[in-house]
């Protein structure tokens, strides 16, 4: 009788005792994410650089145009099982960068998405300028794989981090088709495993740089100015492209809807 007293007595207080403590298991990368020193660029600088992230103020047609490009591209992405996403143009003054930029906010303002937007316009880099970086560093020093990441990259928001460089380089398309340069690439995406990868790469038609670096990359979108970028430009650029990866889409920049309209189209 003892014996099932103390059993019985032994199950009470088993049963009264506070449940056990259930850890949630980090996403992969996520120490690593938190060692990127944060960055909040300036809200004016934002609106001035027609930037759609943190407290900026532009119309909420800028928003809703990137996150219908942003769901177009995630759908399409994961249905290929791709992560990396280069972002080019036919030439120079087509938006590009700010596409790039615009795009890493629009994903990383859902919660299930992390990017890394890392610059590969190593001639002429604006990606510091635009975001208000007073200190960028080198790059070209992560892609080298002579430095980690956390050396050079800043975090905008929680999930979204960007890679920029300190300057103009000459003749960088050596480095951006090495074997240093993907091993470099793969390192990254196995440390912070980011949903998505992002560059920002050269216009196609100024030199070699983008078609060099193709080979590390799943997928590229095309972005073409409205009346500036001609049809022949957008075909001879999309051939190109898919003779090394597949074209994503294509998205026209620049067009001067009304104002109820959308002030940026797509059409991936």
């Amino acid at each position: 009788m003892e014996r099932i007293q103390a059993a019985i007595a032994k199950a009470r207080a088993s049963r009264n005792a506070s449940p056990p403590v259930i850890s949630r298991r980090q996403p992969a990368g996520a120490a690593f994410w938190e060692a990127l020193p944060r960055h909040t660029p300036d809200r004016a600088l934002m609106e001035r650089m027609r930037l759609c992230g943190g407290e900026s103020k532009l119309k909420t047609g800028d928003f809703a145009a990137f996150d219908v490009l942003r769901t177009r591209v995630l759908k399409l992405m994961r249905a290929n099982g791709w992560k990396r996403l280069a972002i080019t143009s036919p030439t120079a003054g087509c938006g590009k960068s700010t596409t790039a930029l615009n795009l890493g906010f629009s994903m990383t303002r859902r919660e299930d998405v992390s990017a890394i937007l890392i610059e590969a316009d190593l001639r002429r880099p604006s990606l510091a300028s635009k975001i208000g970086l007073k200190q960028p560093q080198d790059v070209c020093a992560v892609l080298r794989g002579d430095a980690d990441l956390s050396a050079n990259a800043c975090r905008l928001n929680d999930r979204f981090a960007v890679a920029s460089s300190d300057g103009p380089r000459q003749n960088p398309s050596d480095l951006l088709q090495s074997p240093r340069c993907a091993e470099a690439l793969d390192r990254i995406e196995k440390t912070y495993a980011p949903t998505l990868m992002l560059f920002d790469t050269p216009p196609l038609q100024v030199a070699d740089d983008t078609i060099s670096f193709l080979q590390h990359v799943d997928c590229v979108i095309l972005v073409a100015a409205a009346e500036h970028t001609t049809i022949k430009e957008i075909d001879a650029s999309e051939r190109e492209i898919a003779s090394y990866t597949n074209v994503l889409g294509v998205v026209l920049n620049k067009c001067n809807y009304p104002e109820e309209e959308y002030g940026y189209n797509d059409y991936p």
